[in-house]
């Protein structure tokens, strides 16, 4: 990117630099690390290396950190011990290196809460001889698998993840993310191919709101009011990209607003593509937008930007990095979003934001999607 363009750039996204509160708060501007599993946490417990990892991209403009996805302390929420963890001494004291690092570079710091539900798979470490449970031990191809979970079961997840809460508000978060994505388990109760339970916990009247809405009141509960309490959503599933949990926006309503008045502060709308209409024929909204519009809350956006390849794309895409940074500028100023999460961008350099707004005047480094993983099933969602 030449220097013209550089400064072209940075003055089309100086509103992104404008501060942000939401809770107890505040962010120096409006960019987010979007949590990004990694499988490099020996035990579950963080290290110095995990503090460098978070700390570089803090440094490097990024004002607020999603951690990666962090396992809750009931025995089936795993499927890996290279994951973190947020129960017990050492994964504390971990945490605690990581929040105060994050925050002496002049960041926040959310930890993402996490259950796999049936995609805790056949792996069943830790924790080996736990099966994997979901509403109804279904698959995300709708096969038998794993285990239906009871009510006592249910009630006990719930109160796991309150207990995860609480945990780091005493470590020093300054919010918690629950993850009801990408067909981990909360999103596995709102979608009708892996929630077939007729009892409250089936999809009913309620598209399936009950377990999230559970959640999310446990975790307010747990927390003081400056918390900041987040709930992560996505149409598609992990590998499956074409799902959805809504065709149109009343259904999505039908969704989003139980489990936002339930307690949440902050959405976050994972989409693949930020700049795609979510419902075309209803109006050119994101899905953050339609996030926004429907429950009024503060809304991180996220899909693709800052990269040449689209996620799940083996191509670059077709327009320029400039125009998607136009668009991204656009659905700000229209109030779309008030946060835009970065992802690969960040992994190929933790200083994009930096350099991106002009700040550093070196040349960014683009993401390249590595040509083979030394862990295939590692996520980078």
């Amino acid at each position: 990117m030449g220097d013209s363009m550089k400064e072209a750039t940075a003055a089309l996204m100086d509103g992104l630099l404008t501060p942000y509160t939401v809770a107890g708060m505040t962010l120096r501007n409006r960019f987010a690390m979007a949590p990004m599993s990694r499988r490099m946490t020996p035990g579950g417990v963080p290290t110095q290396e995990s503090a460098d990892y978070y700390v570089a991209r803090a440094t490097g403009g990024t004002a607020l950190i999603v951690t990666e996805g962090t396992f809750i302390d009931d025995p089936a929420a795993g499927f890996s011990d290279k994951i973190p963890t947020i129960y017990g001494e050492e994964a504390e004291a971990g945490w605690r290196g990581v929040v105060d690092s994050v925050h002496a570079a002049g960041s926040s710091i959310m930890v993402q809460l996490w259950h796999a539900g049936v995609l805790r798979g056949n792996d069943q470490i830790p924790n080996p001889g736990i099966p994997a449970r979901s509403p109804s031990g279904v698959d995300l191809d709708g096969g038998r698998f794993g285990e239906e979970l009871t009510t006592k079961q249910i009630d006990a997840i719930v109160e796991s993840y309150a207990r995860a809460a609480a945990t780091a508000e005493r470590i020093g978060f300054d919010g918690v993310e629950l993850h009801g994505a990408h067909g981990y388990l909360p999103d596995q109760f709102v979608w009708r191919r892996t929630n077939q339970r007729t009892d409250k916990y089936g999809l009913n009247d309620n598209h399936g709101t009950t377990f999230p809405s559970e959640i999310v009141r446990a975790v307010r509960g747990a927390v003081s009011s400056d918390m900041v309490v987040g709930y992560r959503f996505s149409q598609w599933k992990v590998d499956r990209y074409d799902s959805r949990i809504a065709e149109d926006s009343a259904e999505l309503e039908q969704i989003l607003l139980p489990i936002a008045e339930a307690g949440v502060d902050l959405m976050h709308a994972s989409g693949r593509r930020h700049w795609q209409p979510e419902f075309p024929t209803e109006s050119g909204l994101s899905l953050a937008g339609w996030a926004k519009k429907i429950t009024g809350l503060p809304v991180i956006t996220v899909g693709s930007v800052g990269i040449d390849t689209p996620f799940g794309a083996e191509a670059p895409a077709q327009d320029s990095d400039q125009e998607r940074l136009r668009i991204l500028v656009k659905q700000f100023e229209d109030g779309e979003y008030d946060v835009v999460a970065l992802g690969r961008a960040l992994l190929g350099d933790p200083a994009w934001v930096n350099k991106t707004l002009g700040i550093n005047t070196d040349p960014i480094h683009a993401y390249e999607k590595p040509t083979s993983r030394p862990n295939p099933t590692a996520r980078t969602y």
